[in-house]
């Protein structure tokens, strides 16, 4: 099966193994395993008698919800039709010369850079340090127009202390360094108010925050994403730097509902929390390296010449190949945390894997 650089292909995974596309097990996409909060499920729903007219051009109800949410002024924030738009705005409207990623991490910053013929320079991230940012990366920001860091990183789980990440943005602002950090998985992170930088919009003009409901609330079809920043040129440029009317009438509803499901996100966390430590635990009892996380998935590693991929789609389940990640190999792959009785299949199939090899 060709890899691709996203998982959840899960109409070549039917293709492949014989079975529905509707009774494929997809553990290569990271989405809530609560599903749709019933309220955004409604919301969706009734906003279809709505889509008859165009969406509010300026998005005001939807970014005074986001501002309550995030708690921070709605002259921050910039609503976008998913996360990864943000991150094409981003690029097309900083159009940086030079950027640092971290290794391995999201592809789309890549993407998106590749198409402003960005020179990217790559912190590596040592395994045996598990992939964590260290001060080292100082050695790498000065001579850089924007750092893209995924705070927790996908695909390691791992999550970057708050005190170096200030540092860090304190150190590019010397250099008009922008810092982008996405939090696009910090709502799955107990005690999240820890580990986020939005305190620090306010007090640092070059940085940017990206975020997205897309995980979280179990929606990725609908699309619906957003960064804030406190620098009111770069939120200007970002609305420049693209189509209007981009987030439609369903997602701003979508997201409306989804704000106030405070007790939906609190047993999110407390149910993947549960799941991913049995995940992990029962993974490393096959003898299989797997990484601790704070997110709602799991990187492991196997030292077998198996290729994982191919077995599970044979029973079904789609799981995420690492493959194609920069600073990654075949051995390394990703799973999302998933129902109780998804997760004791999966561990079911794995074990069958391991000891017929």
């Amino acid at each position: 099966m060709k890899s691709e650089k996203h998982g959840a292909d899960i109409f070549a995974a039917a293709k492949i193994s014989g079975i529905d596309e509707n009774s494929i097990i997809d553990f290569s996409s990271n989405i809530n395993p609560l599903g749709i909060p019933l309220s955004v499920e409604k919301a969706i729903i009734n906003s279809i008698k709505y889509s008859s007219r165009y969406p509010d051009i300026h998005y005001r109800r939807l970014i005074e919800g986001i501002s309550v949410y995030e708690n921070v002024p709605v002259s921050y924030i910039f609503p976008s039709n998913g996360a990864a738009e943000v991150i094409f705005r981003i690029a097309l409207s900083l159009k940086p010369a030079y950027a640092l990623l971290t290794a391995p991490t999201f592809s789309e910053y890549e993407s998106a850079l590749k198409t402003v013929d960005c020179s990217i320079k790559y912190y590596y991230l040592n395994e045996s340090e598990n992939f964590n940012i260290t001060r080292s990366i100082f050695d790498e920001i000065n001579t850089v127009d924007v750092v893209f860091i995924c705070n927790p990183n996908n695909p390691t789980g791992q999550i970057t202390d708050n005190n170096l990440l200030e540092k860090i943005i304190a150190q590019c602002k010397l250099s008009d360094t922008i810092v982008v950090i996405d939090e696009c998985f910090m709502d799955f992170v107990k005690d999240k108010e820890k580990f986020s930088v939005c305190h620090l919009l306010k007090k640092y003009d070059n940085l940017i925050v990206l975020k997205a409901f897309t995980k979280i609330f179990a929606v990725p079809g609908i699309r619906i994403g957003y960064c804030m920043s406190s620098n009111e040129k770069i939120i200007d440029n970002l609305k420049k730097a693209g189509p209007p009317w981009n987030v439609s009438v369903p997602a701003q509803e979508a997201a409306l509902a989804a704000v106030n499901e405070k007790d939906y996100l609190s047993q999110s966390i407390e149910f993947i929390r549960n799941q991913r430590k049995y995940l992990i635990d029962e993974i490393k009892k096959l003898n299989i390296t797997s990484y601790e996380s704070y997110a709602n998935y799991i990187l492991f590693k196997i030292n077998d010449d198996i290729d994982l991929k191919e077995e599970f789609i044979k029973k079904g389940i789609l799981i995420r190949s690492c493959a194609n990640y920069k600073n990654l190999s075949d051995k390394y792959y990703r799973i999302a945390v998933k129902t109780e009785k998804e997760n004791k299949l999966f561990i079911e199939i794995l074990k069958g894997i391991m000891i017929n090899r």
